[in-house]
């Protein structure tokens, strides 16, 4: 039964360049060198946070096949093997028609080498919810059909008409798709001046991008991650045993990122050299908002790929400095560099401080890094996550409280690099998605294996984004696969444990309320989380924010602090129900 919602108005960084094709080097280089440039981790004690009682076993039901979405995610493989192939693709789950019900976009491929989308099966796929667990194709009808070869896609109401617009990363084109508010959507790339160009460099590959107001203006910036200096024209063969295989990252330079700031007119100014951030020149997989450091301005974790991680820290004057090496997440506790993959930057253990955890490939571990206030410390062994992803290659990731027992557990989308790893490398392509249940005490404990036959069916995922589908209280996941169907799985987590949607609409602020801070207190404890739709690998995800509240059928205080200094308390707040919270500088008690 689907609930309404209820309205309550009231580093700079050298390039590491290499010539070896070997997928060996792309091994080495992610557990490689500068091991005496990290300090080791202290034996500090982790707060400690248990769930409030036992909970149900965390399980999911793939319903992609009675959902009516007929998608297939086309990478357009080729003899050749070019990078980009691998690369594929993000998902965006948004409410583009505000009906109150999460609605799915797709990124999709091209042809190679056009890089154009040479036939509706490579197009971008946007999928309307009816509300009773299917779904309807509206690509053609919204104009979502896209352009070139897309990877990432961000969605967010940059221009606060009270409707989400979406912007899509790729090779070749990215393009700000503007939401008009009546099923459609307008390119509106040019205009708004956000091509992702670089001056003097052209297009460079983008794969991801993500939406946050970094100058707390009340207007959403687009920040756009930027991969490798990659051309296919130039493309180089790489192989292994003689046998034709994508090539490592190492054999190419980095890119640097771009950041748009919004005018508030419908246009942007790139504000990458004023702002710094075209001084980290890395190699980006992934991004993620938070203010870590809780100095009012959000700050960003970039997940790089066989290169240092980069954690911008916001000065608050309209710069970013990277200060990864000196906070503890740009290399892991050894000092290695890993293949970084999928990010989410949240906390994980409601000491009201954000976390970082990332994906990474087979050898490296996933790193998680807790943040003991603004310096972190990598606890991937301590928390048990070592054994759990040593052997494993994942892309998209969330942090989300699955079971709704008020911590949030972690999700990792399975996948080799190679399409043909196993007869390369002799280790699988094919790999199961993960779920790692948040045990308290900063500790995890793989329950994969119990989550469902067809969340363990081993294959080629690549992008996640999560949202409560059907407004039940319980995320769920939507998964893409490379040349293959997606996966769309509804939480079937069987338990008594009370939830609350926060569905932001900020006035002063950001409509979307992205940024957002919130403390909940109830019977059970504290939590808290931020406003955020940039999770994981090229993906989006709903940005209503998500409280598992265990067995609290009523929240004592809701505290919100958005992104310009507002201030706003709700109190006896009932759970169970989808509750929009309209910024005020008075508050509102709900009903």
């Amino acid at each position: 039964m689907c609930c309404k919602p209820i309205l309550v108005v009231l580093v700079a960084a050298s390039v590491i360049e290499a010539g070896s094709c070997a997928l060996a080097q792309w091994t080495a280089q992610a557990q490689g060198a500068n091991a005496s440039q990290r300090p080791q981790v202290s034996d500090r004690a982790v707060p400690h946070a248990p769930p409030s009682s036992q909970p149900a076993p965390i399980r999911f039901e793939d319903t992609i096949d009675r959902s009516g979405i007929q998608f297939e995610l086309r990478n357009n493989v080729s003899p050749q093997r070019y990078y980009i192939e691998t690369m594929l693709g993000g998902v965006a789950v948004f409410d583009y028609d505000n009906d109150g019900l999460p609605d799915i976009f797709f990124t999709n491929g091209a042809t190679i080498p056009s890089l154009e989308k040479s036939d509706p099966s490579f197009y971008n796929r946007l999928y309307r919810n009816n509300g009773d667990g299917t779904f309807t194709d509206v690509t053609q009808k919204a104009g979502a059909k896209g352009a070139g070869y897309s990877m990432g896609v961000a969605a967010g109401d940059y221009d606060n008409d009270g409707f989400v617009d979406l912007y899509v990363a790729g090779v070749n084109r990215n393009q700000l798709l503007h939401n008009n508010g009546d099923g459609t959507f307008t390119d509106v790339t040019g205009k708004a001046g956000v091509s992702g160009e670089i001056p003097g460099a052209g297009k460079p590959w983008a794969v991801a991008a993500g939406w946050f107001d970094y100058n707390n203006d009340g207007l959403l910036d687009l920040l756009v991650i930027n991969y490798l200096d990659y051309s296919i024209p130039t493309a180089k063969l790489c192989s292994i045993g003689g046998v034709n295989t994508y090539c490592a990252p190492g054999n190419f330079r980095g890119t640097a990122n771009i950041l748009y700031r919004n005018n508030g007119d419908g246009t942007f100014t790139d504000v990458s050299k004023s702002s710094h951030i075209s001084q980290f020149v890395g190699k980006g997989m992934a991004l993620a908002f938070a203010d870590y450091d809780n100095d009012g301005f959000m700050d960003v974790f970039v997940s790089n790929d066989t290169f240092p991680n980069f954690l911008l820290r916001n000065n608050g004057d309209g710069t970013f400095s990277d200060v990864a090496l000196e906070a503890g997440v740009a290399y892991t506790t050894s000092g290695n560099v890993v293949a970084g993959m999928g990010a989410d930057f949240r906390d994980l253990d409601n000491d009201g401080l954000p976390d970082i955890f990332h994906t990474a490939m087979y050898g490296n571990t996933f790193p998680i890094y807790k943040n003991f206030g603004g310096q972190f410390e990598e606890m991937t062994e301590v928390s048990g996550i070592t054994a759990f992803s040593r052997h494993m290659t994942a892309w998209g990731t969330g942090a989300f409280d699955f079971d709704n027992d008020g911590l949030k557990d972690l999700f990792t989308a399975g996948g080799a690099i190679l399409d043909n790893e196993m007869e390369v490398l002799h280790r699988p392509t094919k790999i199961p998605n993960g779920m790692l249940r948040n045990m308290g005490n900063f500790r995890f404990g793989d329950v994969g294996s119990t989550a469902g036959a067809a969340f363990i069916d081993p294959r080629s995922h690549r992008g996640a984004a999560f949202g409560d589908l059907n407004n039940d209280g319980k995320i769920d996941i939507v998964v893409s696969t490379l040349n293959d169907k997606p996966q769309l799985f509804l939480n079937r987590t069987a338990n008594a444990s009370h939830w609350i949607l926060l569905n932001l609409v900020g006035t002063k602020d950001n409509r979307d309320g992205l940024g957002t801070k919130i403390k909940i207190t109830t019977s059970e404890g504290v939590q808290y989380n931020e406003a955020t739709t940039a999770v994981g690998y090229g993906s989006s995800s709903d940005k209503r924010v998500h409280f598992g509240l265990g067995k609290a059928a009523m929240i004592d205080r809701i505290e919100l602090s958005w992104p310009t200094g507002v201030k706003q308390v709700l109190t006896n707040v009932k759970a169970d129900h989808a509750l929009t919270v309209v910024e005020s500088q008075q508050g509102a008690a709900a009903k």
